[in-house]
């Protein structure tokens, strides 16, 4: 008995094409919108970290969220005066200049009210106001500090630079061309406030070491008068 071979029929091969592409094409389809839908989680979850950062940004640059600063705050310089003092500490300081000449005030770095705590021990809760300025350079020790102190605190702030002074005079690591400008240095308390000077720069240039004691306290009690005659005592 001869097997009955299956005559091939164009037709029906033509079909079976035709179901496999439409079958590869939904598979692809079906691959892709997984992919995009993928894609959409990353881009959601972008958009909600990017929104997350915008609001924290704008929260924070709110009116609310800033906190409110005085607006003469000693060594701030955002303040009026250029170095961030108030305009009393500004005009007690134009004073000075005036009263030992433009040359003869050497103190330009003003000190902030952390350099000031660490350096004289002047600590917020002792002033209600103050300037404190020294030389950029550390082998000048030119210096102005002046200190409106609580009323209950002037006896502690005096306590204080007379403490810094003292130590410096005991230094024996200063400069020479320093020494006797800071033997020269001085404390001086004017009701409320409390000031110390160590100014004459310009003495250096003589070699004369009592000399330099002499033009150096000349120049600090200019300048404690010139205080003294600006605060009307």
């Amino acid at each position: 008995m001869k097997e009955r071979k299956e005559e091939w029929n164009p037709e029906q091969d033509s079909v079976s094409k035709f179901i496999m592409k439409k079958i590869a094409l939904l598979l692809s389809m079906g691959m892709l919108v997984l992919t995009l839908a993928g894609c959409g989680d990353d881009r959601e979850d972008g958009s909600a970290e990017s929104s997350t950062t915008e609001e924290s940004s704008a929260e924070s640059s709110s009116p609310e969220a800033v906190e409110s600063t005085p607006e003469n705050v000693p060594g701030d310089a955002g303040s009026d005066s250029a170095q961030g003092w108030s305009q009393e500490m500004e005009e007690l300081k134009a004073a000075v200049v005036e009263a030992v000449g433009q040359d003869g005030y050497w103190p330009e770095m003003a000190m902030d009210a952390e350099m000031a705590g660490v350096t004289y021990g002047l600590t917020a809760d002792l002033y209600e106001d103050y300037l404190a300025e020294r030389p950029m350079i550390s082998a000048n020790v030119d210096e102005l500090v002046i200190v409106k102190a609580k009323e209950d605190k002037v006896d502690e702030v005096e306590a204080a630079l007379n403490a810094y002074r003292e130590a410096n005079v005991n230094d024996t690591m200063q400069y020479p061309q320093n020494l006797g400008k800071i033997q020269a240095s001085q404390v001086e308390k004017i009701g409320q406030y409390v000031i110390f000077t160590q100014l004459g720069g310009f003495a250096i240039d003589s070699e004369d070491e009592e000399e330099v004691i002499k033009l150096c306290q000349e120049a600090n009690q200019k300048a404690v008068e010139a205080i003294r005659s600006k605060l009307g005592e």
